[in-house]
Order: C-alpha cells, then structure tokens, then sequence
C-alpha cells in the first residue's frame, strides 16, 4: 500500500501541476506585457485546469457512510462511532418511483459526530451521574430519539455542496470561500453517490505544490500581521476549569477549538478541539467526571498511538491529508501541544506548519507564547479564493478580475461559466 501512495504522489508531484504551469505559460506566450502581468488570469487559469481527480489521490481515503432522514440522533451518534467517522452525509428518504436526475436530490445535508454530541450535552436536562454518554441519551429521549431529518432548520446542519471528481481545484475553492464547509463531498455521476471527501488540509497540501510559483509568492510570502482574517478573536478557557466548561465555550463558539491557558502564567497550554469530543464515548470515566476533572488534566490524556515513522506520513502528502475524516486519528497533534505561528510569520509557513501537523488551525502567539489569535485553514484558503459576498477580507482580488476575463460569475453559490 505504501508503495502504491508514493507512485501516486509522484504522479501528482510532476504530472498534473507542471502540465499546468506549462498550459499557463504556453497561453501567455506573445501576449502583451499586462496580460503577462495580470496574476488574477494566471492564478484562475492554473487553478481551473487541475481536476481534483487527478490533483487529489486521496479523496476516497475517509470513510464513506451515510444516514438517513429518519435516523435518530443517538443511532447516528453510535453509527458514526463504530464506523470510525467524523460525519456522513444525510440520504433523503425518496418516492423509490421518483427517478434521481441531479446528484444534490439525493442528499439534504452533512452532519458531522463532534457537534451531534456537543449538543446533545448542551440539550440534555436528565443526568444520573452513572453510565455512559449513550445512557445520557436515553435518559433524554427529547435529544436522543430527535430525527436526523428533523434538524434540517438548525445550525448543525452543514449546507451539501458536492462537486465531481471532473471538477477542478478552483471549484472546490470556490465552495469553501462561499460556504461555511469543512469538507467537500465528492460524489460519483454515474450512481449520484459520495464516494470520497475533499479537506481543507489536502487543499492546503495542493496549494503548497505551487510554492515558488509568482501567483502564489505574492500572497504567501507575506507576513501574518499584514492579513486580516475572519477569526482574530479566539476563546478560551483555563486549565484549572473544568471538562464540561470546556465542552460549553467549543458549543458556543462554533470554531472548532478552544485555547486552553495557564491562569497563572496566561501562556497557551494546549487546546480541546471538536475532535477530542469522541473520547467522551470512549472513556466513561472521563464523560462521567467532565465536570470534576480540569481541562489540564483531561489535554494530557494520550489515547491513540503515534505514527512510528512521520517522515512516511510527511511524504504522502496530500494523500493523506485527505483521509483525516476519522475520528480516531493517530495523526492529529496532541492536546497538550498546540500548533503556533508568530505574527511575523508569513502566511507560507503557517500552511507548512498545518500541513506538517496536519492540523484545522493554529494559535498564533507572541514571544512569550500569550495568545493572540487563531488561524483556520478556511481563513489561509480565502485568501487563495474568489472574495467572500460577507465580509471584507482582503487577499482574494485576484478572483475578481478573473472572473471577469473569464465570462464567469457565481450564481447561488456555484461557479457559472459560459463557455
């Protein structure tokens, strides 16, 4: 299998993006000096001719499972678990009479396994202090018996926004730029089924191939201080609280981690992230006593093993980073030792550093590692993307001179071209 994954990278390391650097270049060549110039037509131009199929070896690494519309939430919270996955998309339950003509009329949505349990927690009003985080469900039949289907209107339910595996690059950065999607379903034209996810860690490792690329330089060679990003502002909580606490500000804050801070030293400490929620299920002891035991404690928890050899995984690549859909993965930092960038960073090295680690985000701290903010990988990736319709974030007008020359334009949230 390793030797199949490393012919694979090989591949994607000098076929498809230096055919499509040489496409760039064989398109510029005799044109006048600002269309030479004009990096929006050279950035859309390389990122519109690599299909993900070809770009992306490892989309179909994740597990792939789905869950119905009449599912309830603790089947689907149980379901997921045994499967190993972080989440699955949501089967509409179809007139078998009605034939599918569109992929999308087969799915409603994605729901994800951190935030099914995080709000079970938040929702449950009975506890009797024994058992397990399933007997908490039970002992709430109002959470646990909840219809998948049913919770179509709330904010867990993530938007399905598929692509083929056809599409290009530049498509799935339009998704993510436009939508507030961790993963990109990709889905199968010929039986309208998911067969693989696209993360934003793989399109981190895509980016990055174009390390040295003029396009890419200009934006990623710039400092951290010089870009304003979404999530500046970053919650927290301190080591000495407890578990539960911890477990109520990542509800509430919707970013997908919190900074966890030494009360006394208010240096960062380590986090507890979206992801660690499944130890909830797979340690009673640690759900029974979450709110006893500290956050401190509970970051210093070291459940799953570690990769014996990290320069394999280093060379997959992207092979890999599109396979962390997982819920026990052997991959992720640990808790108690947070990925960090310093403001004088620039944007290149905080990529390099969350595709090393393979981690969603990273702290950003000054010298005495106080902590000054949070960097997602959706806020590096907006920076590479078509400009947001709601919110000001700068680094993505490249797009929009591209879009023009391109007689393309966004229409409910997809790219619309007239060629």
């Amino acid at each position: 299998m390793q030797d199949t994954r490393r012919t694979d990278l090989n591949l994607l390391e000098g076929g498809v993006l230096k055919e499509a650097e040489g496409t760039i270049k064989a398109d510029h060549v005799g044109s006048n000096p600002e269309t030479d110039s004009d990096s929006a037509t050279a950035l859309q131009l390389f990122l519109d001719r690599i299909p993900i199929n070809n770009s992306i070896p490892g989309i179909k690494n994740s597990p792939v499972v789905e869950l119905k519309t009449g599912d309830t939430v603790k089947d689907a919270i149980e379901f997921l678990y045994t499967k190993n996955a972080c989440g699955a998309p949501i089967v509409d339950v179809l007139d078998p009479e009605i034939p599918l003509t569109r992929f999308p009329d087969r799915y409603i949505g994605f729901l994800d396994f951190p935030t099914l349990v995080l709000w079970s927690l938040q929702n449950a009003s009975k506890e009797t202090g024994k058992g397990n985080f399933m007997s908490l469900l039970e002992n709430n039949p109002e959470i646990g018996n909840t219809k998948v289907g049913e919770l179509a209107k709330s904010f867990l339910w993530n938007p399905f926004f598929p692509v083929r595996l056809e599409d290009t690059l530049f498509h799935v950065l339009l998704l993510i730029s436009k939508h507030r999607i961790q993963v990109v379903p990709v889905v199968e034209q010929s039986n309208l089924k998911v067969t693989g996810f696209v993360t934003q860690n793989a399109v981190i490792q895509l980016l990055l191939q174009s390390d040295g690329l003029t396009w890419f330089d200009s934006i990623a060679e710039k400092p951290l201080s010089e870009f304003r990003f979404e999530n500046e502002s970053v919650s927290f909580v301190y080591g000495d609280e407890s578990i539960a606490d911890a477990l109520h500000v990542l509800f509430k804050s919707q970013t997908g981690a919190v900074a966890v801070i030494d009360r006394q030293t208010r240096m960062l400490i380590g986090s507890v992230r979206n992801g660690d929620v499944y130890l909830l299920m797979e340690n009673d002891k640690i759900f029974r006593d979450r709110k006893v035991v500290t956050v401190e404690e509970f970051i210093c928890i070291e459940t799953s093993d570690r990769d014996p050899d990290p320069t394999i995984e280093r060379d997959m690549g992207a092979l890999l980073s599109a396979g962390v859909l997982q819920l026990r993965n052997k991959y992720r930092p640990r808790m108690d030792s947070p990925v960090t960038n310093k403001k004088t960073d620039t944007l290149k090295e905080a990529m390099k550093n969350a595709a090393r680690t393979k981690s969603d985000f990273c702290f950003q701290v000054d010298d005495s590692q106080h902590l000054l903010g949070i960097l997602t990988l959706r806020d590096i990736i907006l920076q590479f993307s078509p400009p947001s319709m709601n919110s000001n974030i700068d680094g993505g007008g490249f797009f929009e001179t591209a879009l023009e020359l391109t007689g393309c334009q966004i229409k409910g949230g997809t790219l619309v071209c007239d060629h």
